[in-house]
């Protein structure tokens, strides 16, 4: 085609796609394009969008090398009515402003980027570009941006040549992007996420040796080997018997990877982490315990570091500072990087961090972004062993509660060392290599000291300073912090200080030997503050006594500001000077957390009748933030608002916004509900419960099984204790929904059934349709479709009396499936149309998806699998965008069995491999027996008609 000058391009107020059937949008309404060959110009104009096309070049794409006698005059009424379709309020006479003659043809004035095929290849470019620099996560995303503009087949249904070869042209292309992306998700370490795209494309394109290649190695990353050299088997079959060639070089090199057990070569990764943080100026001490780690991690000649290493001892004895001033001195033998977590083991009553979290940060440190680091703990942790295999590292993880939290992370391959410091002796690890800590000397404590604040200050009473050191009892953190506080008082004599910690000792005689002197000392800082002339000061002190009530991991400004009834400008910089003394640590930009020995120290220093006021703001506040966030995130259920709070949380704009929150802050709010829900005081108790309750949609769509039962125990023993039946069958129900969920049945309904009988007891109209409605739901699970079919129905009814309209929706989808079940399709489809009709009244997506995918069943069982189909496939998008996995393996379950029963077993494997790997990665044993009976019957393992 012609090339010209660009044109001056208008606003982009028009898109067009031809990434499936031709649409073209103007502003926010969609136009009609006219007549399939009105819409083949469209095609041709919008590829070379600001371009003239020629009137013989649109004939030519139109009709080819046989135009009719009429070609010309057809092109003329084909422009005039694309016109009149982007330009709708053009006057007759006002010259055309989209659509221009010029140069003996026509050219579309459009940004080549409002046309999707133009942005589609944009997007590969992208990726491309990323790929090539080492960024397969970036790779990654561009691609998945790219294909999700795909909405069937290019130009569907558009005639002529041009829309022939472009057709052919973009399908090769978006061939070439899903080979791409399986092999971006290869080289993060997420085989399983490839396998059902490279299945597909190998029954679509078999002569293809790309796909083969990259499945094979796909299966080889599962572990699947048999799989991998079948698929090799089976190209190779293919190739000899269609073309009478040998595979290429791509297919046997992947055969012999497979063979050789050997990984898949690794992204190149550049980033070189050096997290450690500072080494302490003052160190002395330790001799004989540097030397023994030194030769550890940095041994003589070519020999290894030894792989796990642990520090331990009791808490403010040097562990971190020491692994820390270590680290330092090997740095070098370790020289792609050094990676440091904080474990947070000795925090009592407070959620360390999950597995899944620690590796996450890891995986950071090591510049995976945060979109490339795998949701499931399984395939995080296969990305994190992938990362190690290359490097030398040093993995630093300090305050580890025990054994069992590090265990995942202590298998290094050589040359990969990782050095632990811990409470708890740690022995029982394979090949651990212990060095245990005992408090200084007086002669090291004096030397460090007098390291700290001047050797003449200290000389000058030497009694004095004995008797400071012993009261320290030798741990360097206390004598840090006394030292500190020394150094910020000049005018201070060491006696001075002496007397300070001594009239402590009441305090001091509650605690274990360890945290004696630890205590003493922070109560010196504390003090200062608290005595201080400085309204700043005097806040900041009152502030720590505050946030020892929370046994939180964190906070931000917001609770703390909660906590304090301050404002969050005041609450910042009361936070910041906390920090300037040592008392907090700042994480993440607007959160902050002390030490675990200062939160037990601030854990004491509110009398007790001035702790139950604040507490109960930050518990309140912690409610209803959770409140605002579930209302935001899922509008179209009802929400438990029991008990009602007089305090403010949060507020949220979007549902994206809401759901962020929670996932951020789930772990905090649940430490929050577990203290607040054993809290003596029954207010605080009741708002605790009320966090709990908040959590119960997320958690569920979350899949957040073991969270659901403990936090339901905990609900029924508050409600126990308070004598609060509304809290009591909360709490069967949070247990039954985690029963739900693990598929324990029996024990499910059981729980449903005590929720249904306080629900009566306490005349809760809502809640006794909500129960049916849930014993309905579990009892379909166990196959009594009759039973789950009266409970739906009753529930049905309660929830018209009550205008619950979420009842109501619930009650027909249920019900809808009891009657499938039961063989009565007939009134499943019209059950299940009227639920699908009040869910697109309401809005409710979810429910929406919920019928589409029990409609689907309906048709399977009636024998109409193409439609069925056709309706699942239209419906897999929507059911993962809800969030609910339940949801989305149901749907995948179901389109394995239609192709399976249409006789498409390789589309049926596909689907049925795909619902094994998301039910595993929910750990429901339910929905891994149905992918696995579906797979099964794919393989003719298993018979199964449907």
């Amino acid at each position: 085609m012609d090339e010209t000058r660009d044109h001056e391009r208008p606003p982009a107020d028009l898109t067009v796609g031809l990434l499936g059937p031709v649409v073209g949008v103007l502003g926010d309404r969609e136009i009609d394009l006219g007549p399939p060959l009105q819409q083949a110009i469209v095609a041709m104009l919008a590829m070379s969008s600001n371009r003239v096309v020629t009137v013989s070049q649109l004939i030519e794409g139109l009709w080819g090398d046989d135009p009719p006698p009429s070609a010309t005059q057809s092109i003329y009424t084909y422009i005039a009515g694309l016109r009149r379709a982007l330009e709708p309020g053009r006057r007759r006479r006002q010259p055309p402003g989209r659509v221009s003659r010029a140069s003996g043809g026509y050219l579309l004035q459009l940004d080549p980027l409002q046309v999707d095929a133009h942005l589609f290849a944009a997007r590969l470019d992208a990726a491309a570009q990323a790929r090539k620099s080492g960024d397969f996560a970036g790779a990654l995303r561009a691609i998945d941006e790219a294909l999700d503009l795909w909405r069937g087949p290019a130009l569907s249904g558009v005639p002529g040549p041009f829309a022939d070869g472009e057709r052919a042209r973009l399908d090769q292309l978006q061939v070439t992007a899903v080979e791409t992306r399986a092999d971006a998700l290869l080289r993060l370490g997420r085989p399983e996420e490839a396998l059902g795209e490279l299945y597909e494309l190998v029954h679509r394109h078999p002569l293809r040796e790309r796909p083969g290649e990259l499945l094979m190695l796909a299966l080889h990353g599962c572990g699947r080997q048999a799989e991998a050299l079948a698929v090799f088997e089976e190209a190779r079959r293919a190739l000899s018997d269609e073309l009478g060639i040998l595979p290429g070089e791509g297919l046997r090199r992947a055969h012999r990877v497979v063979l050789s057990g050997a990984g898949e070569p690794a992204a190149p990764d550049h980033v070189k982490p050096r997290q450690l943080p500072g080494d302490l100026l003052v160190f002395v001490g330790r001799t004989r315990e540097t030397v023994r780690l030194r030769s550890l991690l940095d041994p003589w000649g070519d020999e290894p570091p030894h792989p796990f290493v642990v520090i331990c001892g009791p808490p403010g004895v040097g562990k971190s500072a020491l692994a820390v001033h270590v680290a330092h001195m090997v740095r070098e033998r370790f020289p792609d990087g050094q990676l440091y977590v904080n474990l947070r083991g000795g925090t009592p009553n407070v959620p360390r961090p999950s597995t899944h979290e620690i590796f996450s940060r890891l995986l950071r440190g090591l510049g995976t972004p945060d979109s490339a680091i795998p949701e499931d703990e399984d395939e995080a942790a296969a990305l994190w062993r992938s990362k190690l295999q290359s490097g030398r590292l040093l993995l630093v993880l300090d305050n580890a509660a025990d054994l069992a939290q590090v265990k995942p992370f202590i298998s290094a391959p050589r040359g990969t060392a990782v050095l632990v410091t811990s409470r708890e002796s740690l022995t029982a690890g394979d090949d651990c290599a212990q060095v245990r800590l005992h408090p200084l000397s007086d002669a090291e404590a004096t030397a460090m000291l007098a390291k700290l604040v001047g050797a003449d200050r200290v000389s000058a009473d030497l009694d004095q300073t004995t008797h400071l050191v012993r009261l320290c009892d030798g741990f360097p953190l206390a004598l840090r912090v006394a030292g500190a506080r020394l150094i910020d008082r000049p005018d201070w004599s060491v006696g001075a200080l002496t007397m300070r910690l001594t009239d402590e000792r009441r305090r001091l005689r509650e605690l274990e030997a360890g945290d004696l002197a630890v205590r003493s000392s922070l109560a010196a800082s504390w003090n200062a503050l608290n005595g201080s002339t400085r309204e700043l000061d005097g806040e900041a002190a009152h502030l720590l006594a505050l946030l020892g009530l929370l046994h939180v991991p964190d906070v931000t400004v917001e609770a703390a500001a909660a906590l304090s009834e301050s404002s969050p400008v005041d609450v910042e910089r009361a936070l910041e000077r906390l920090c300037d003394a040592h008392l907090l640590e700042a994480g993440e930009p607007g959160r902050y957390h002390p030490h675990d020995l200062v939160r037990l120290f601030a854990g004491d220093l509110l009398p007790a009748g001035e702790r139950i006021a604040p507490l109960k703001r930050a518990i309140g506040y912690y409610a209803e933030s959770a409140r605002a966030a579930a209302r935001t995130s899922d509008p179209h259920r009802v929400h438990c608002l029991y008990p009602p709070l007089d305090v403010r949380g949060r507020g949220f704009d979007s549902a994206d916004e809401a759901r962020a929150w929670l996932r951020r802050e789930e772990t905090i709010l649940l430490a929050a509900a577990f203290q607040a829900m054993a809290d003596p005081d029954d207010d605080i108790a009741r708002a605790g419960a009320g966090i709990a309750l908040a959590l119960w949609w997320y958690q569920q769509a979350a899949y957040r099984v073991p969270g659901l039962i403990s936090l339901g125990e905990q609900l029924l023993a508050t409600g126990e204790r308070l004598d609060d039946r509304v809290i009591t069958m909360e709490g069967h129900a949070h247990i039954a929904t985690g029963l739900y969920l693990k598929g324990d049945w029996a024990a499910c309904i059981q729980h449903h059934e005590w929720h249904l009988r306080l629900a009566r007891l306490l005349g809760d109209r809502f809640n006794e349709q909500r129960a049916h409605g849930n014993l309905a739901g579990t009892l379909m699970k166990w196959d009594r479709c009759s039973d789950a079919l009266e409970h739906a129905l009753a529930q049905r009814v309660i929830a018209r009396d009550i205008a619950s309209g979420p009842g109501e929706r619930y009650a027909l989808l249920v019900a809808g499936r009891a009657y499938t079940g039961l063989g009565r399709f007939k009134e499943a489809a019209i059950t299940l149309d009227e639920g699908a009709a009040l869910a697109d009244q309401a809005g409710d997506s979810l429910r929406q998806v919920e019928f589409t995918v029990a409609r689907g069943l309906v048709l399977i069982e009636l024998g109409e699998r193409e439609s069925a189909l056709a309706l699942l496939s239209e419906v897999l998008e929507p059911a993962r965008a809800t969030g609910m996995k339940m949801t989305e393996v149901n749907c995948v379950v179901l389109l394995a069995r239609a192709h399976r029963l249409l006789g498409r077993t390789r589309e049926a494997m596909r689907y049925s491999i795909e619902a094994l790997v998301l039910a595993e990665q929910m750990g429901s044993p339910y929905w891994i027996r149905e992918a696995t009976r579906e797979r099964e019957a794919a393989t003719g393992q298993r018979s199964v008609t449907a």
